[in-house]
């Protein structure tokens, strides 16, 4: 073992089987930066700790953002470290606007919490974004955000979103130190889950329960969340990034948790008879460029994963850009100092300075179909399946979390999986009761094993009905077009479609097969309306890309006809008159 090591909390699904542990219009080329000449200074760290906490030293703060001049002027993690959150709950918001530094408190600070004040559409409501590593969430941790949500209306609801997480919404400040307490007691926190931190750690879904797994990536996942957040009394050693960072441990041949959009993804592969990982590094989305993960030609034992996270982590904070925000994302900094440059900074951070070269043994098969989890399907475990079920754009309320949970409770054990694609996974159902559970009138009426093939895998961002960055309305928007679609042509095969309100892409258009980002565009008349930039031929998988740019500024009100000809043309779609025409 690594002399490095962090305490392994019990996790949340100790009732369940365990098993070892481009420009933002067209995508970057996956193009390996070479080693370049770097001058000695600019290697010299840019951060330094003082009192616990890790600041940006004064010969480097001309020119940084307003992100890092919020940060200078007091270290968001103080909120919850030092008290100030209850501070901050009693204020009334009026109090809050009138100091520049409260309002930097709850717009900005309070990111560190999870906690996003909707400002534009939700004055004085927080939407709160959790830690749910790998997508495990218990039925009492269910039934406990569905109390929370409920009792703010119409304004609370829940949504899983493409990080195998929860968010829930319509959260107000005098509430949050009673629900950070209450997330404690049900082993959740919300702590280091927005901006200048490390997201949720994603993993295999099927994770412990999958027949054609890999390995189970729940020890792993556990681990990082527990190491980026110190088990939930918070980390400032790892809370003072240059901009947001992903990460994921794959573990099966389908790569469900979509590595090559990650800033770090652990690829499994054997080495010398030791099992452990390959390093992907630099992927990433943003408004005004996306570039798909390259290698970091590294290997480290299943030992190192943490030790590994802790040294790239390193290497971000202590080297990256804090000026302009659209420059500060880990992939251009692997840019500006070459792959190799940038590895021997993460090797010199690691125990022994050392770093192995990647092996030449994956264990992710390169010709893989990608199979489906929605439905009915046997685990490992005999006796026992799975059920994936469809959870429409995510969004969910506060009684069919209650239900989800029953359901959890009274089929499976207490368990439920979330996955990048918003959907649900139920595992652990006897299979004497899986008849039983398929006609539960959650499952029949709203929540189906077995939704159409457009709809199995649409996905789509908040948008804006919450959100103040979102251009337009997504989630209704993506039901409606899909069911007008759905009218007009049959197709034999999923089809991924995709919707984000605004180029910072939190619906990832560029992964999809079609991809819908919202824009201002121009009707017939030239008036201006609600519109989408068209992507299309995004993969993922062993052979994964991102998608280009098909057609831009299209009106919504436009775009069933467009969509339909997209379907036929490139994945071949039959006209539902022909079909009928010639039945």
């Amino acid at each position: 073992m690594s002399s490095f090591s962090v305490r392994f909390l019990a996790p949340p699904y100790a009732c369940c089987f365990n098993s070892r542990p481009k420009t933002w219009l067209c995508a970057t080329p996956t193009v390996v930066p070479v080693a370049s000449e770097v001058e000695a200074s600019r290697l010299e760290p840019r951060v330094e700790e003082r009192d616990r906490y890790w600041v940006l030293k004064e010969e480097h703060r001309g020119g940084i953002n307003p992100q890092e001049k919020v940060k200078l002027e007091k270290d968001p993690m103080k909120l919850f470290m030092e008290g100030g959150i209850e501070e901050l709950a009693k204020m009334s918001l009026e109090e809050i606007e009138s100091s520049k530094h409260t309002k930097d408190d709850i717009d900005v600070r309070l990111k560190w919490l999870g906690l996003f004040h909707r400002r534009k559409h939700q004055y004085g409501r927080f939407m709160m974004r959790l830690k749910l590593p790998n997508g495990v969430t218990t039925s009492a941790q269910t039934r406990y955000l569905a109390s929370v949500i409920r009792k703010y209306g119409k304004d609370g609801c829940a949504d899983v979103t493409t990080r195998q997480n929860w968010q829930i919404r319509g959260v107000v400040l005098p509430d949050v130190p009673e629900i950070l307490k209450g997330l404690e007691e049900i082993g959740l926190t919300s702590l280091q889950s927005g901006m200048d931190n490390v997201r949720n750690p994603v993993g295999n879904p099927l994770a412990g329960i999958d027949p054609d797994e890999i390995v189970d990536t729940r020890p792993y996942s556990n681990l990082l969340s527990q190491f980026i957040t110190a088990n939930s009394r918070g980390n400032p050693a790892m809370s003072n990034l240059p901009r947001k960072w992903n990460v994921c441990v794959v573990g099966s041949h389908d790569l469900f948790e979509h590595p090559h959009i990650n800033d770090l993804a652990y690829m499994p592969a054997n080495k010398d008879g030791r099992f452990g990982f390959n390093l992907l590094v630099g992927g990433f989305f943003s408004a005004k460029r996306c570039a798909e993960a390259i290698p970091l030609d590294a290997w480290v034992s299943a030992d190192d994963v943490i030790p590994l996270c802790k040294a790239v982590l390193e290497a971000y904070r202590d080297l990256g850009f804090r000026g302009n925000r659209q420059k500060t994302r880990m992939m251009w900094l692997i840019d500006e100092l070459g792959i190799e440059v940038f590895r021997s900074e993460v090797e010199k951070r690691m125990p022994g300075k050392h770093l192995e070269r990647a092996s030449g043994e994956d264990l992710v098969r390169k010709t893989w179909e990608r199979r489906d989890y929605l439905g009915v399907h046997p685990q490992k475990q005999e006796g026992l399946s799975y059920v994936g079920i469809h959870i429409p754009v995510g969004r969910v309320q506060a009684d069919e979390m209650d239900e989800l949970a029953r359901l959890a409770d009274e089929y499976g054990c207490g368990e439920l999986r979330l996955t990048v694609e918003q959907n649900i996974v139920i595992p652990n159902v006897e299979n004497s009761k899986l008849e039983t559970l398929l006609k539960e009138p959650l499952l029949k009426e709203r929540f189906s094993p077995e939704p159409s093939l457009l709809m199995k895998t649409l996905v789509a961002c908040t948008g804006n009905q919450f959100c103040g960055q979102a251009i337009i309305e997504t989630k209704a928007r993506a039901l409606k077009v899909t069911e007008e679609v759905e009218r007009h042509v049959a197709v034999t095969r999923p089809v991924r479609m995709h919707w984000t309100g605004c180029p910072n892409t939190c619906g990832q258009v560029q992964v999809a097969d079609i991809g819908f980002m919202g824009c201002m565009a121009r009707d017939e008349n030239g008036k201006a309306t609600e519109g989408v930039d068209i992507f299309l031929g995004g993969r993922i998988g062993s052979d994964s890309h991102l998608a280009e740019v098909y057609k831009k500024g299209v009106p919504c009100k436009d775009l069933v006809p467009i969509v339909v000809d997209i379907l036929v043309k490139h994945f071949g779609a039959v006209q539902r008159n022909r079909e009928e025409g010639e039945d």
